[in-house]
């Protein structure tokens, strides 16, 4: 009896814990913490669409993002590493200059992130804030994205206390595995719609990608527009989390979820 008992203890914590493991390795689930996966009903109904480059600024790249972008009169929001920001503050108040809004990826985006408890959560965070607040001359982010987007089951905690929201993604290229240009705007553009949020990076491929993508979404007659754009006027964020999240988990594309 004791042994049955034992053994069906081992078990429940076993599966308690792969549980866990597969909700923090979800980028687009919503069970653990709030985490918008798509725009409001006020963007869809204006046709719009928010694309977001993660991992810079990219001393080289960075700039030709945002020409291609000028030159299609688009807005994007760059969620930007916090040490790349400290090196390049320039291009970060660039980026701002031009009209993007620049968010919060983590200070180091250290693949142990997600299995970080809260005060090393918040230490990160909080330093990459600051380099981007210094490089934007005070213009402070109000929005975070998980490094690879796997979240720890602190994150939501540490995120409500700072004031910041999560963002995940509507769907995904995967420009940083992907070598081919056509395969990455395919998953892209599968059932692309208004409301949806891309996840591209700022690297070559998602460079090479973007006019492409940008000629769609004209065609469509779909208007990328910056995060802060869509939300500037609205107060309580997390309730719109709840009125747009529509699935726990999974991803508009064909492929599973994989680090970013």
């Amino acid at each position: 009896m004791l042994e049955t008992i034992t053994l069906y203890i081992l078990a429940s914590i076993i599966f308690s814990q792969v549980v866990l493991a597969m909700l923090v390795l979800c980028p687009r689930c919503k069970l653990i913490s709030p985490n918008l996966v798509r725009l409001p009903q006020t963007a869809v109904a204006r046709r719009e669409i928010a694309l977001t480059f993660d991992d810079g600024p990219h001393e080289e790249i960075t700039t030709q993002i945002l020409d291609q972008l000028d030159l299609h009169n688009a807005k994007a929001t760059f969620f930007c590493i916090g040490e790349k920001v400290a090196a390049h503050p320039d291009l970060v108040a660039e980026i701002l200059r031009r009209g993007h809004s620049v968010e919060n990826h983590s200070y180091r985006h250290n693949m142990l992130f997600a299995f970080s408890g809260p005060t090393a959560l918040a230490n990160d965070i909080v330093k990459a804030q600051k380099a981007i607040e210094d490089a934007t001359h005070g213009t402070a982010p109000r929005f975070f994205r998980a490094p690879f987007g796997f979240r720890s089951p602190f994150l939501g905690g540490v995120l409500r206390r700072l004031g910041l929201h999560h963002v995940a993604w509507t769907r995904r290229g995967y420009d940083t595995t992907s070598r081919n240009p056509d395969t990455v705007l395919r998953r892209l553009s599968r059932n692309l719609a208004a409301g949806d949020i891309l996840l591209l990076h700022d690297n070559k491929l998602g460079l090479v990608v973007l006019p492409r993508l940008l000629e769609l979404c004209s065609h469509k007659e779909l208007r990328s527009v910056s995060l802060a754009m869509i939300f500037n006027d609205i107060k309580a964020l997390p309730q719109i989390y709840k009125h747009t999240v529509t699935g726990a988990c999974g991803d508009h594309t064909s492929s599973t979820n994989a680090p970013s």
